[in-house]
């Protein structure tokens, strides 16, 4: 890769490139420890851990008291927490504005139709995503042009972007995949050359930097969740960030039914909408996880770049390059990249039914989104067809190929969530400890068979 990878600048950076550079020199497989060589636990030994990590979302003392007071006034509807939240969240991203919603799929669908987004355009998306990058796309009646996957970093392959180009392109979608910022020099510059909108998907990635900026202020919006499983919570949840005074007031109208911001009659409807609006609650979650979200950043990146030393040597196992430009890296998600060979032939399947049954849980990731049926079945029917023609929808489905993101899929992507960095050192040496043990008993795991059919392994 041309120097794009890994690491931002500073501690963070440095911690981010240790967990990419490490591997790069010929890895080999360690010799075990008497406890590693132990009898594999899904195989019926013990396993090396029965704690749980910690669990999420974390709630702090005076988190009960502050949404209890919210109840009690009655203030439930969008109202000071809410403008509150979204001076904050603005001001700790360094954006103009903050539109608070009540998702992040509402956050990029928003985004969409403030950036005019509609029926016969393109929008160029990754296939290595959840599923709501897509789907807005879909009710706008637009269809969503899949770039490869650059398997070294999980993100979209900006060196693919320019070929995926037509007249009909509108805008582009990064996924901060996991907390890493896709390479946003090369986005936003194919972006001014094509005269093309740029919507960040950072729903995973707060407080994520390029070049020293929290993304989500890159772009002409950046859309954040606050869904349970996000490093900032309320349940539900999001956020737009812009810093242009347009598109916040379209985005401002559309999430309230079509109203203004001002002069706008009670009841009186200016534009078309939607109800996005969020509540007094979520916004009173969302300011009590301010107050901690920095130290959480830390501990996971601390306990990342320690993750990162133990596995350095453990052939098969790859943690996911960073691009130059990313100075910081939000580790929602610990990724990696697995290879059989390091493990004995085990398939990624195996070897996560083994290491989940030692106690440390590991998922392996989404499926190739550009061959999920649902978009066939939207593209090809009646409402679709009024828009776009036979024939181009069949070519669309000829050149929907991204062999580089079938690869991922098929075999190699690997993530532990983010609340088990949350844990202690000691946590990290058992995460590791687990993981060498399944490799030193991959054979016998391998002649298992039948055994890994009763370990369940979630997905994505």
């Amino acid at each position: 890769m041309s120097g794009k990878h890994l690491t931002r600048r500073r501690f963070v950076g440095k911690t981010a490139a240790a967990a990419s550079a490490l591997t790069l020199s010929g890895p080999t497989i360690l010799a075990p420890s008497a406890a590693e060589a132990g009898k594999p636990a899904i195989l019926g030994g013990v396993p090396v851990r029965k704690a749980k990590f910690p669990e999420w979302p974390v709630i702090g003392e005076g988190d009960d008291a502050a949404w209890l007071e919210v109840f009690h006034a009655k203030g439930w509807y969008r109202g000071k927490a809410v403008a509150e939240f979204q001076k904050k969240f603005a001001a700790l991203c360094g954006a103009k504005y903050c539109q608070a919603v009540n998702g992040g799929t509402t956050a990029l669908w928003t985004s969409l139709v403030a950036l005019g987004v509609g029926p016969g355009d393109e929008v160029l998306v990754p296939p290595f995503t959840f599923v709501a990058t897509v789907n807005v796309v879909l009710l706008q009646y637009a269809i969503p042009v899949f770039v490869d996957t650059d398997r070294e970093t999980f993100q979209m392959d900006h060196r693919k972007i320019e070929a995926r180009i037509t007249e009909r392109t509108r805008a582009i979608i990064p996924v901060h995949l996991g907390g890493a910022p896709a390479n946003m020099d090369a986005i936003l510059a194919i972006a001014k050359k094509h005269n093309l909108a740029v919507i960040e998907d950072a729903c995973q990635a707060h407080l994520a930097e390029w070049r020293g900026k929290k993304v989500g202020s890159l772009g002409d919006t950046g859309c954040f969740s606050f869904q349970v499983s996000k490093n900032l919570s309320s349940g539900d949840g999001g956020a737009i960030l812009t810093n242009d005074d347009g598109v916040m007031e379209r985005c401002f109208s559309f999430h309230t039914n079509g109203r203004e911001r001002k002069n706008t009659p009670e009841f009186a409807a200016m534009h078309n909408g939607t109800n996005a609006r969020m509540t007094e609650f979520q916004a009173t979650l969302l300011l009590r996880g301010l107050t901690r979200i920095e130290q959480q950043m830390k501990t996971r990146e601390q306990n990342a770049a320690y993750l990162s030393d133990q596995i350095k040597d453990v052939a098969g196992l790859r943690p996911t390059q960073t691009y130059e430009g990313v100075t910081r890296h939000a580790y929602h998600l610990y990724m990696m990249r697995y290879d059989p060979e390091g493990f004995g032939g085990l398939t990624r399947a195996q070897f996560a039914a083994a290491l989940t049954a030692e106690g440390v849980p590991i998922r392996t990731g989404y499926g190739p989104l550009n061959k999920a049926p649902f978009i066939e079945q939207e593209l090809r029917s009646r409402h679709f067809q009024r828009i776009y023609s036979r024939e181009y929808v069949d070519n669309y489905f000829k050149n929907n190929e991204c062999p580089e993101n079938d690869r991922l899929c098929a075999g190699e992507a690997l993530w532990f969530t983010q609340p088990m960095l949350l844990g202690s050192r000691a946590d990290m040496d058992q995460i590791a400890a687990a993981i060498r043990k399944v490799q030193a008993n991959a054979a016998d795991i391998k002649k298992a068979g039948s055994a890994l059919e009763k370990v369940k392994v979630i997905d994505v």
